[in-house]
């Protein structure tokens, strides 16, 4: 009888290739401790925290994590060493550096997302497991963020989380207050987003963390992982920090004389991470181009800057499944970052309506449209267009506001279309509600407004852009149409890699247990592509990692 079954490793045709079959070397050990079938041989690869060595007996090849290489010919050798991997613990992915710099397992850290969204359970889950997490500051009240800030250090003193600091064109004093509250409660890391230059807020809090200890060495307190898009924008978080805004503080007596000298000698930013295509605000760049150009501008300014402590490059924007996480990490990465995939978890502050939908979306499932927070500028966000028109009537509201110079220069028709179908309410009560809301939250939006109409429709469609983020976090069942779900195409990457796997489902999904997954099949994963250079084909099926049980 013919045995049809493809072996799940051989030898590639291409054997003469490489000197790893002629290394004269012999493997020793029982030979029961010998893997062979597909099942055995995946629990080998999986076995992370022991060497592999594959080898061939009497014209098999298989694999064991036991035994010992030894010196002897390989052509006479009985059993012949044809391949040996070292370990590969998860801790090992990534920059030592980075984790000892946050005080973290992984070199693997979880992006803010806004409102909250990035809750207090989320960072302190993924704290506790020894990831970083950010806690989604963009968008809450100061008294609010407060809160938050005593919470999670309250459950993790001995720190390893970030916290967000947005860049807040339209809405300067929502920065400066979150800075404000970090320096306040000594906040050691903040991911720094969304900045297209540097401001007072963000230079302040990194050069106050600056000082010398006993020995005359320098002490940088305050950490800061920039999350960047742009050759320009990652330059500036390169260098240290420009010259007047060092004197600005100075005058303002927000930093010391000896801050103000130490200032040249660091960059702004420890960190940056490459942000791709991502959910939220994005360039939609590919990873694959940028990490390499941002990872060499790095190399330039360090050769002239001859910082201490070079600045490491990390990767966001795509990283959902083990194979991104393991080519990001392959291009250089000292660590990555997930983002629109901790959406759908249990501990993401979003309510379970806004999960289902990121659990059924697909990879084309994302657009762009205007953002609440630069709506002016032009500048849009991606998010998710299935099961939800938020993205054209966002863009509806955009185009009025190009097209006019003010609420009252809109045609009667298209107003009334806008109040019933978009702000289900006549545009005046939404003013008075936009005026209620900033007296609160930021006095001088409406001294800005009162006299310039433009600026004034602003604020009235930015009412609804800004709820239609809150409506999707509360599930609010009257607006279900109108969900802002920030979404990047690696959320659909990663439902199909989890599709069949009990992670399909949503009551499943910690993120800790993502985290530790993605992490899981990247080193996983690196052994396969390891054998397949060293010239060993395996069987397609354990080419592929799935979760197959829960990891916490």
């Amino acid at each position: 009888m013919t045995n049809n079954v493809a072996p799940s490793i051989s030898q590639d045709t291409l054997q003469n290739r490489g000197g790893v079959f002629d290394s004269g070397l012999e493997w020793r050990g029982a030979a029961d401790s010998i893997a062979f079938d597909q099942a055995e041989i995946r629990s080998r690869l999986l076995d992370l925290r022991q060497p592999l060595y594959v080898v061939e007996v009497q014209g098999r090849i298989g694999v064991t994590s036991a035994g010992e290489a030894a010196a002897g010919r390989a052509g006479n050798a009985k059993t012949r060493l044809l391949a040996t991997l070292p370990p590969m613990p998860l801790e090992q992915l990534g920059d030592a550096d980075f984790r000892r710099h946050y005080r973290a397992r992984y070199a693997c850290y979880a992006g803010a997302m806004a409102n909250g969204i990035a809750s207090q359970q989320m960072v302190i889950a993924l704290g506790k497991a020894g990831f970083l997490g950010s806690f989604g500051a963009a968008g809450l009240p100061s008294a609010r963020l407060e809160e938050e800030i005593l919470a999670i250090q309250q459950a993790l003193p001995e720190g390893g989380y970030l916290f967000n600091l947005i860049h807040s064109p339209h809405e300067e004093a929502m920065e400066r207050n979150a800075a404000a509250l970090y320096l306040k409660h000594a906040v050691r890391a903040v991911e720094a987003s969304a900045f297209m230059d540097l401001t007072p807020s963000i230079v302040h809090y990194r050069l106050a963390g600056l000082d010398v200890d006993k020995a005359g060495n320098l002490e940088i307190k305050n950490k800061v992982i920039a999350k960047i898009s742009r050759a320009e924008v990652a330059t500036k978080f390169l260098k240290p920090a420009p010259d007047k805004l060092i004197s600005a503080l100075l005058e303002e007596n927000l930093i010391s004389e000896l801050q103000a000298n130490l200032a040249q000698q660091v960059p702004i930013a420890d960190d940056i991470t490459v942000e791709a295509d991502s959910g939220g605000h994005t360039d939609n760049r590919p990873l694959v181009c940028l990490i390499p150009a941002i990872l060499a501008l790095r190399n330039e300014i360090q050769h002239k800057y001859q910082y201490q402590t070079p600045v490491r490059v990390g990767a966001a924007g795509g990283i959902s499944t083990p194979a991104s996480a393991l080519g990001a990490l392959m291009m250089g990465a000292a660590y990555v970052t997930t983002g629109s995939v901790n959406q759908s978890c249990l501990e993401a502050a979003c309510s379970e309506h806004t999960k289902k939908l990121l659990a059924q979306a697909g990879m084309a499932d994302v657009t762009m449209a205007p953002s609440a927070d630069m709506f002016e500028l032009g500048v849009k966000v991606q998010v998710l267009k299935k099961g939800t028109l938020f993205s054209m009537r966002a863009q509806k509201l955009y185009s009025l506001y190009n097209t006019f110079a003010s609420i009252d220069d809109i045609y009667p028709g298209e107003r009334r279309k806008i109040e019933e179908q978009i702000f289900k309410r006549d545009l005046e009560s939404v003013w008075q509600d936009t005026v209620r809301f900033f007296e609160q939250r930021d006095p001088e939006q409406i001294e800005r407004a009162r006299d310039n109409p433009k600026r004034k429709m602003a604020l009235i469609f930015r009412w609804y852009l800004g709820l239609s983020s809150k409506w999707s976090n509360l599930g609010d069942p009257d607006r279900q149409l109108d969900y802002q779900i920030w979404c990047g195409p690696s959320m659909g990457a990663f439902n199909d890699w989890v599709r069949g796997t009990y992670l399909e489902e949503l009551q499943n999904r910690r993120v800790v247990d993502v985290a530790l997954h993605i992490l899981t099949g990247a080193a996983y994963l690196y052994r396969v592509q390891s054998l397949k250079l060293l010239g060993l084909r395996l069987s397609p099926e354990l080419e592929h990692y799935a979760p197959e049980q829960p990891l916490i």
